[in-house]
């Protein structure tokens, strides 16, 4: 059977045209795209991302050739009552995650935990779920089980594309959690008050200040939680960013989505109000869709606000000057740290400096950030979790700390003692609490 397998895994390498050997991580690594692949369970293709970067073609001779060996290894494991999660041969790893009648392939370098392809798998699952819902799907293959699903999703691979791009170095992503805009409290609390609607809406479900990826405020209903809406509001961020919208000279509009996490079997509406194209200033009202007019009065209503009480030019002078360095903590051999409050679901970083302003740098910081992240949740089957784990390599130290409030990774200089690491560690803690008001959003309104 293995010997099966590694001929099956050789066959689709050469059928998509990736290498079947990848090279090994060498102390500078170069980092092989990862591709992606989307079939029906009848082995029709839907979605494949392209490493060599040519146009996505999910009907050409050759990949079509490789998705039908990957649909016919999933069968022969289902046939024995058995499903296919893996297959490693060499460096090559190819993950499968089965939303039958949906099946999502991921291949890439071994090297990198496999908790990472699983939740690239299931950020493609959900981006999808969000142009054709559950209940749609569901009925489509209930009655043509060899449905051709790319052609209904024809206009949508742009959706597919962008997501698969932000899964590469988006922290966010892969640690579930949100990015606020680093701001003065006060004028947050100010902008939350102008976009909180009136509890006679009863139709709306989130009213969403955002600044490209970060969140100024996010106003929801009193009986509904913030932690499904992280991965709702990547879902949103990442549609938002199709080029069609991305690029609209309209001063607002209407899109249909559904929010997996939310309801995967429904549509909401989302009313975009773009207030600030520059700096990606956007308000978003998100609703049921049964009174949408009086959503649009009411959001048009809180952007003139917005604009009569000064908040917008404020909030426009805080978008220009909310990233900072590692420097303004003054940490001696800090070179990177993500820190994450688990309380508010929600992470704060510098931005990526020398050696990681180049795409290699950054690549290698994040691989290792997810290797500590899979260690010490023992998300591969370890035997328990850790509280603290390190990593020492000839280009940087990386730290990992876990307590009841926060997760804390940082990168520091290789030629730290652990006793220097576990103090600068200390260090950022401390600062990240000095500056939690300003980092992260705190108490938003409900209503």
């Amino acid at each position: 059977m293995a010997d099966e397998l590694h001929r099956a895994l050789k066959g689709i390498c050469e059928c998509i045209k990736i290498s079947y050997d990848l090279p090994n991580i060498s102390s500078d690594p170069v980092y092989v795209p990862r591709q992606y692949f989307v079939l029906t369970d009848a082995g029709k293709p839907v979605f494949v991302s392209r490493s060599d970067k040519s146009e996505n073609d999910a009907s050409s001779d050759d990949m079509t050739s490789g998705i039908g060996v990957m649909q016919a290894l999933i069968s022969v494991f289902a046939d024995n009552g058995d499903k296919l999660r893996s297959i490693i041969s060499g460096t090559t790893r190819m993950t499968f995650v089965l939303r039958s009648p949906l099946y999502y392939v991921y291949s890439a370098s071994s090297l990198e935990p496999e908790c990472v392809a699983r939740s690239h798998l299931e950020y493609l699952h959900l981006q999808i779920l969000s142009i054709v819902t559950a209940a749609q799907i569901k009925k489509i293959f209930q009655r043509r089980s060899n449905f051709d699903l790319s052609r209904l999703m024809s206009g949508s691979t742009s959706m597919l594309t962008g997501m698969v791009t932000r899964l590469q170095d988006d922290l966010g992503t892969f640690f579930s959690s949100l990015s606020a805009l680093r701001m003065d409290s006060s004028l947050r609390t100010k902008a939350a008050e102008s976009i909180v609607p009136p509890t006679k809406m009863s139709d709306m479900l989130y009213t969403i200040l955002l600044v490209k990826n970060q969140v100024v405020s996010l106003v929801r209903p009193r009986k509904h939680s913030i932690h499904p809406a992280v991965t709702d509001l990547h879902i949103l961020l990442n549609t938002l960013a199709v080029p069609s919208l991305s690029s609209s000279v309209a001063t607002a509009s209407w899109i249909p989505i559904c929010l997996p996490k939310y309801n995967p079997q429904a549509f909401l509406h989302a009313y975009i109000s773009y207030l600030n194209p520059e700096i990606e200033l956007t308000l978003i009202s998100i609703c049921g869709g049964r009174d949408m007019e009086a959503v649009r009065e009411w959001s048009d209503q809180a952007v003139q606000r917005l604009k009569d009480e000064g908040t917008l030019l404020s909030l426009e002078h805080a978008a220009r000057r909310c990233e900072y360095g590692v420097g303004e903590l003054s940490i001696p051999g800090l070179r990177h740290f993500v820190y994450k409050s688990r309380q508010h679901i929600q992470i704060t970083s510098p931005v990526f400096e020398s050696p990681y302003d180049e795409m290699n740098g950054r690549q290698r910081l994040i691989r290792s950030y997810q290797i500590l992240f899979d260690s010490i949740h023992a998300k591969s089957g370890q035997s328990s979790t850790l509280k603290l784990q390190s990593i020492q390599t000839e280009h940087e130290n990386l730290l990992a700390w876990i307590t009841q409030p926060f997760e804390l990774y940082v990168a520091l200089s290789p030629n730290m003692s652990k006793s220097a690491m576990v103090g600068a560690a200390n260090a950022v803690a401390r600062w990240v609490r000095k500056e939690e008001v300003k980092l992260f959003l705190r108490d938003a309104p409900v209503f």
